[in-house]
């Protein structure tokens, strides 16, 4: 839309039946329609509606930067609830 290009979109679970662990997370940028780029990031248990969550950014860079730091909490999923997100 504005030739900025959009970040890739992410698809992470994070599985352990032994548990009932069944959990997912997706991220996924768009163009809205004033330019700005809006990534929209979704989670919640496999099944069910989940949550979601939107935030907009004038440029590529802070996208980025926001992702980053989604995936680095996403890291620590292992030692947060033992067992950690694997791409989908």
């Amino acid at each position: 839309m504005n030739g900025a290009s959009l970040p890739d979109p992410v698809e992470l679970v994070a599985l352990d039946p032994a548990r009932n662990i069944r959990r997912r997370y997706s991220i996924v940028a768009s163009f809205d329609l004033f330019g700005m780029i809006v990534i929209e990031t979704r989670w919640g248990r496999i099944g069910a509606a989940g949550q979601a969550q939107r935030h907009a950014f004038a440029d590529r860079a802070a996208a980025d930067r926001h992702i980053a730091a989604i995936l680095r909490r996403r890291g620590t999923a292992k030692t947060r609830i033992g067992i950690a997100y694997r791409p989908a």
